[in-house]
């Protein structure tokens, strides 16, 4: 049953389970828990719309580059599943199979744990199982290159196609416009005895149940730790511990420019780094698209002004004196943009202010940054990539200047695909989860979500994200036991 929590205060005494956060983890955790029997709490800071009394919540300034946080996250019923763009790519072996070249390790699971649950996440994106991550255009001859695989969702909007389910479902309460504003952490036990939610006028409420989940995303998984006195009072959450760092992104750049070769194909075109490319440079994974830029859509108004400009430029071969107006050159010309992995990197994540937001909760900020290991994978993607090109006659590739000379400013934006903020680990001193996603040093908390990734690979999240909160599923019903008595 679906409630408004600010006209209907209508918690249970207790749960199960409370899962704080709705969007594709926390509604794929609730159905699946509930599904099996058991008593589970959602709940969504959010309504079923966008709001900006909610969206301005996620208000979060940037240090160092930044992540455009509040534009690029939705904060309602379904979370940023309802302006999802459906890409979808599983993670690969090799992802599990090697560490990262910094001070951190990779995953403490294996590939299998994530494999296994790949047909469950395809159905809930609504991806038939058989029909395969097929390449889209031809690989780059060498070995360092091949045609990139992934799948397009329609895309799967989580509140809408999970909105019966989300009604109906036997034990489940789904409460809207319900915000956590504290975790409360019993150090006598090790467990969080309750969490305090809250509605817009401030009307709280203590909620108690034998599970807990964090899946509000990257920097809100962070900011609730954070956030808790009696979890800094234990030491649970310090400055010394990971939780809030190590945040990840997908480096979004263009690479440069190309003209394509005579006789090649107009069509875009997507690549991806080998494994060997990656052992031999020790770099990080990345896809590379290229595009003619007359596929490169201009969309409103300013459509019109850049096919004018376009045709005005080329004509009297003045392109390069109208650049800092329309960005394009002639047709035939081509752009090569990217999505690239970035290393874990302490130095990357979020800090607690004094500011408080509207409910009282105090404000983080984020600070994201590029380190060397990271201007090295460009560097070697876009060196080798302008190769390979001329190499196989599909182009020649122009570099942007801040590719190969890393004292250059580099010129990157965010793909929205937030990460690592509570990394999963063996151990405390690398981590904040332990393998099973629970959180260290309390019993009774886990976190699902991609703030759990230990690596970022060069997948689209959403995929990998479904298959942990699957196999965050089945493992909190075996520790439950029998449906109805949590052992």
């Amino acid at each position: 049953m679906i409630k408004d929590y600010q006209s209907q205060k209508e918690l249970r005494d207790h749960y199960d389970f409370c899962i704080i956060g709705a969007g594709p983890a926390g509604i794929t955790l609730a159905l699946r828990l509930a599904g099996d029997g058991r008593r589970v709490l959602l709940v969504e800071g959010g309504g079923h719309e966008y709001s900006p009394s909610s969206q301005t919540l996620y208000n979060c300034p940037s240090t160092g580059l930044n992540v455009y946080a509040e534009e690029t996250r939705l904060r309602f019923l379904g979370g940023t599943s309802n302006h999802w763009a459906g890409r979808c790519r599983p993670f690969e072996k090799s992802d599990f199979d090697w560490g990262p070249p910094v001070s951190l390790p990779g995953w403490p699971i294996r590939f299998s744990e994530f494999e296994r649950y790949l047909p469950a996440a395809m159905a809930i994106v609504d991806l038939p199982s058989d029909s395969g991550f097929k390449t889209i255009n031809a690989s780059m001859d060498g070995n360092d290159f091949v045609a990139d695989r992934f799948l397009l969702s329609p895309p799967t909007r989580f509140a809408q196609k999970y909105a019966k389910d989300l009604q109906e479902t036997e034990g489940l309460d789904v409460f809207i416009n319900c915000n956590c504003v504290d975790l409360e952490f019993d150090d006598k036990t090790g467990r969080i005895a309750a969490i305090v939610v809250s509605d817009y006028d401030r009307h709280r409420e203590r909620v108690k149940a034998k599970q807990f989940i964090l899946a509000t995303g990257a920097i809100e998984n962070a900011r609730q730790l954070m956030n808790s006195e009696s979890l800094t009072a234990a030491g649970v959450v310090s400055k010394d511990g990971l939780v809030g760092k190590c945040f990840m992104e997908h480096l979004n750049l263009d690479l440069g420019t190309f003209i394509l070769g005579e006789g090649q194909s107009t069509e875009p075109r997507q690549y991806f780094t080998t494994d060997a490319f990656v052992a031999q440079y020790q770099s990080g994974k990345g896809n590379v698209s290229a595009s003619l830029l007359a596929h490169v859509q201009a969309y409103g108004r300013t459509a019109a002004i850049k096919d004018f400009l376009e045709n005005l430029a080329c004509d009297v071969g003045l392109a390069h004196k109208l650049d800092f107006i329309s960005r394009f050159n002639c047709p035939g010309d081509g752009v090569i943009t990217t999505l690239i992995e970035q290393f874990p990197n302490r130095n990357s994540g979020i800090t607690l202010l004094d500011e408080r937001d509207a409910l009282g909760v105090r404000k983080v900020s984020i600070n994201w940054e590029v380190a060397p290991e990271d201007r090295r994978t460009i560097k070697c993607i876009g060196m080798e990539v302008a190769k390979c090109f001329a190499d196989t006659g599909l182009g020649f590739v122009k570099l942007e200047e801040c590719v190969y000379d890393v004292s250059v400013p580099l010129k990157v934006a965010p793909h929205a695909h937030h990460m690592g903020t509570t990394r999963m680990a063996s151990a405390p001193e690398f981590g904040v989860v332990d393998e099973n996603c629970k959180v260290f040093g309390i019993d009774n908390l886990y976190v699902a979500g991609s703030s759990v990734f230990a690596t970022a690979g060069a997948s689209n999240p959403t995929m990998p994200l479904l298959q942990l909160a699957l196999r965050l599923a089945d493992h909190l019903n075996r520790q439950a036991g029998p449906a109805g008595r949590y052992s």
